[in-house]
């Protein structure tokens, strides 16, 4: 029972040091500019005496409406993230004595600083290593902080616009017969992709905590089995199969029936398969009538006589689905549709 003590506390310590030595990193990252140190805070009332334009916006703007007992230690108001203004009012209203976002003031990961001064829980707290941070997007680029109605502040009206100033080849997909509802409004790209970052540096901007599969499904759970007869490709990864974001095949398949699964099965044996057409009278199989045909008897040239060879193509290179109905998975052998054996005849 003392051992066991003993070990709780050790990792209990551990897990305590990680998280100070965590935090320490962040704050040394996180390093908003001081373009007045001298400053001292007025509060909004000062800033609004100038800013007349800006005090509409203070009633609905969710950053002026905070408390300061909602936000303890914190500033709030203007002077959150543009600083103290004392120098900046001394000075006529200088605007080098203030912090300013945009082409003519903060940018990039400056701007993004100042924002991440609060913004370090939850939805943004692994920005920091999130492939938008590491490509030098800022929180500026995507989100508009005056005169915007918008509950989350985006700089367009919803997030397919926003995102697809970027990613083009998924907002091309997305115009795709078959897709996710997206660009109709019944999802949204943060449905599945979480645009500050996440924990996972396998899964990149993706809300799974470990494979891809589990954030499928979360949607699509009848596929989740489990199966007593399991398809390899849908255990390991959903995406060899589907594209996401969008397909000219059905049901997001990145290729159309049977050319998908030949990249992984070798072509059915049947639809290969050569019968022999001679009977053992002399006469023709499948041309009784005995018109005449080309060099290759597979491609008969009388009408209306078809070869062996072109009818197990047509049966067996379609789709296979038609008889493996259950890929995702099944209790019955090769996904095969139940009871659709070959029944045996003596």
């Amino acid at each position: 029972m003392v051992k066991r003590f003993l070990v709780l506390s050790f990792f209990l310590v551990l897990a305590v040091g990680c998280t100070q030595e965590l935090a320490e990193k962040r704050a040394q990252v996180i390093k908003p500019p001081k373009v007045a140190p001298e400053a001292e805070y007025l509060g909004s009332e000062a800033c609004l005496e100038c800013h007349d334009t800006m005090a509409a916006d203070a009633k609905t703007n969710v950053h002026m409406r905070l408390a300061s007992y909602e936000v303890p230690g914190y500033q709030v108001g203007c002077e959150g993230c543009h600083g103290p203004g004392s120098a900046h009012v001394d000075e006529g209203g200088d605007t080098e004595k203030i912090l300013r976002f945009g082409e003519e003031g903060l940018e990039g990961e400056e701007a993004n600083a100042v924002c991440l001064t609060c913004h370090q829980g939850g939805e943004t707290m692994h920005w920091l290593g999130s492939e938008h941070a590491e490509n030098d997007v800022a929180c500026i680029d995507c989100h508009k902080v005056h005169h915007n109605s918008n509950p989350q502040l985006l700089a367009k009206g919803n997030e397919f616009e926003l995102c697809s100033q970027c990613h083009r080849d998924v907002q091309a997909k997305m115009f795709f017969i078959s897709r996710h509802p997206v660009k109709e409004g019944y999802m949204s790209c943060s449905d599945c992709h979480n645009p500050h970052g996440t924990g996972n540096p396998i899964a990149g901007m993706l809300r799974t905590e470990e494979r891809l599969n589990d954030l499928c499904l979360t949607c699509h759970t009848r596929y989740q089995g489990p199966f007593v007869f399991e398809h390899e490709p849908v255990i390991e990864d959903c995406t060899i199969c589907h594209d996401p974001h969008g397909t000219v095949a059905n049901n997001l398949l990145k290729q159309n029936e049977p050319f998908l699964c030949m990249q992984c099965h070798e072509v059915h044996f049947h639809a290969t398969r050569i019968n022999d057409q001679v009977r053992n009278d002399g006469t023709d199989r499948f041309n009784p009538a005995g018109y005449p045909v080309g060099k290759d008897w597979r491609y008969p040239s009388a009408p209306n006589i078809q070869s062996a060879h072109e009818g197990w193509q047509k049966g067996f290179l379609t789709k296979c689905t038609q008889c493996h109905q259950y890929i995702h998975g099944s209790d019955f052998p090769s996904q095969a549709i139940p009871g659709q054996g070959r029944k045996l005849t003596r």
